[in-house]
């Protein structure tokens, strides 16, 4: 495993997630504020169709989300309505002595992250423990330009399980808001779920794992579970995907200030 590209891809794909509420939205885009419209659509009779649909509510930037994997377990909250997000995330190899915790918040115009590393990590970056258990404040002017922590406008999800429910090419309904099947993730490798240099490995395994899902009453998307079969170094496990508290998000919390430091030189040239 790459440990740099999958650490900092993740950072990436969560630093910039409000990007499109700052750029402004119509009116008719706000969520409802109890969470669910008053009259809440019908879940399509069609497996394919119901799971395609599942994730439209994510487009609204108001939920909660958790993600497991391999090594790895996280979670967070977008809210575009007050245009913040945060995302946290544990990860740890210990055949490679190897672990990360980052805390990122992202509200407006600011943003601040925490990491913690240890092992092999640590060692391998200039600086890592220099800030331990602080949140550095990013100077965005050193950053936009950054490749890596620029966010794809269409999505507000950093796990893009819209992307990753095209990828279904077989689905039957196994109960009330259950579905299984099988699932090709070769091109929704840009989803935080993933990890790239595994779906390489897998090779054309990666176009059919077995995956279940399950939708609340209200057709949305609530849980994703992919199984992963052992590929190069990396043992077989399972992605699981949540969804929680569509429609009812506070938005995320400014760091307290006695635990914020600017961020040092040595954390932007991590993503050079």
């Amino acid at each position: 495993m790459n440990i740099r590209r999958w650490s900092y891809g993740f950072l990436a794909a969560t630093l910039l997630v409000p990007v499109l509420a700052a750029c402004g939205s119509d009116a008719d885009d706000k969520p409802a504020a109890s969470g669910s419209s008053p009259s809440a659509p019908s879940v399509p009779a069609d497996p394919k169709e119901a799971l395609l649909a599942s994730t439209k509510e994510l487009g609204k930037g108001d939920f909660t989300f958790t993600l497991a994997g391999a090594d790895t377990t996280g979670g967070g909250l977008v809210h575009k309505p007050s245009n913040s997000a945060q995302f946290t995330v544990k990860f740890g190899d210990a055949s490679e002595d190897v672990s990360l915790e980052m805390d990122l918040i992202y509200i407006d115009s600011e943003s601040w992250v925490k990491m913690d590393m240890g092992g092999a990590m640590a060692a391998a970056i200039p600086g890592a423990t220099k800030n331990k258990g602080k949140y550095q404040h990013l100077d965005k002017t050193k950053i936009k330009d950054v490749k890596d922590l620029q966010l794809d406008p269409e999505t507000l999800d950093p796990l893009d399980s819209d992307a990753l429910v095209k990828g279904v090419t077989e689905v039957q309904k196994t109960g009330e808001g259950a579905y299984a099947g099988k699932i090709d993730i070769t091109a929704a490798t840009e989803s935080a779920a993933l990890d790239e240099e595994v779906v390489t490995a897998l090779g054309a395994k990666a176009k059919a794992l077995p995956f279940t899902a399950k939708l609340d009453p209200q057709g949305r998307l609530t849980e994703l579970v992919i199984a992963v079969p052992a590929a190069g170094e990396t043992a077989a496990h399972e992605i699981k995907i949540g969804y929680t508290g569509y429609g009812t998000g506070a938005g995320a919390q400014k760091p307290p200030a006695d635990k914020v430091v600017e961020a040092p030189a040595e954390t932007y040239e991590m993503f050079k």
